[in-house]
């Protein structure tokens, strides 16, 4: 567990130089389009402001982006005494807590540090989860937290965010730029600009892929091990399956965050979800249930 928390901070500290990287080559492409490299410098600027910002203020984006409400205990009893109770058991400070209006049953966990950590849940999933299998979603969740997971989707959360606008803002460029511009400027350097377009958004849906995925069955474990209940998680987890349904808010951004992928269903979707599938999750649980 330490091992796993040693290397989500080594990762988030990677990923951000890796943008600031990214950032910088594709602002020198730019740059050598428009034959200014005052772009470059001030792209740069621009990058590390950002990634400072992401670091302080992604949980609060996220938040925003997914409709979630805060509530107090008052609000709704059940979901913030199993939120509260978990805090207790694995010694974690006690997260905010959300719930989104939507009949989709999700969960997910943000921030930057378990001190200023939250989680959230769908109205879909209180209204299907019995307590035992609300609380190991919850589990789930404070698990992330614990493992600083959560620091490494919001860091990317944010950065598949800036990835998306660049890749819009080259597609405007290319098509709808100033027609002198076009005539002067290089060749090559549109089609490199074109190649950033194409290749950042399946950068970003890789990088998801790549840090989500074995996170999301060490949360199951962990889960596990706090409630001491196997079949609670599988069973959350066989109902996730069978009320599977795209959340009304959908976000490719926010999806590593969730414990089950939120967008609608399709075969490039299934083939770049940041998430296993169900059935994997459920498998290593049932053959692991002689170990917790």
């Amino acid at each position: 567990m330490y091992k796993q928390i040693a290397e989500n901070k080594r990762r988030t500290i990677y990923i951000i130089i890796g943008f600031v990287l990214m950032i910088g080559a594709i602002a020198g492409i730019f740059a050598y389009v428009y034959g200014d490299w005052k772009i470059a410098v001030w792209t740069l600027i621009v990058a590390i402001a950002y990634a400072v910002f992401q670091y302080f203020y992604a949980g609060s984006l996220a938040v925003m982006m997914t409709g979630a409400k805060e509530i107090e205990k008052k609000d709704n009893p059940r979901f913030y005494n199993i939120v509260e109770n978990l805090s207790i058991t694995t010694g974690l400070p006690m997260p905010k807590v959300y719930i989104i209006d939507d009949q989709a049953p999700n969960a997910f966990a943000s921030g930057r540090d378990p001190k200023h950590a939250l989680v959230a849940a769908t109205t879909g999933l209180l209204d299907i989860m019995d307590d035992k299998e609300l609380t190991a979603v919850m589990a789930h969740e404070m698990s992330h937290v614990k493992n600083y997971d959560i620091r490494v989707s919001m860091i990317v959360f944010g950065l598949v965010c800036v990835i998306g606008l660049i890749s819009d803002l080259a597609f405007r460029m290319m098509f709808y730029g100033n027609r002198r511009r076009n005539e002067e400027g290089s060749p090559v350097g549109y089609v490199l600009i074109l190649v950033v377009a194409v290749l950042s958004p399946i950068v970003a849906a890789v990088a998801q892929m790549a840090v989500s995925r074995q996170r999301e069955f060490l949360a199951d474990a962990s889960a596990v091990n706090i409630t001491r209940y196997p079949e609670g998680m599988i069973s959350a987890l066989k109902k996730l399956q069978s009320h599977s349904q795209p959340m009304k808010s959908q976000n490719v951004a926010a999806e590593a965050m969730y414990i089950n992928n939120p967008l609608r269903k399709s075969f490039l979707s299934n083939l770049l979800s940041s998430h296993p599938p169900i059935e994997k999750r459920i498998e290593r649980l049932e053959h692991g249930k002689t170990t917790f």
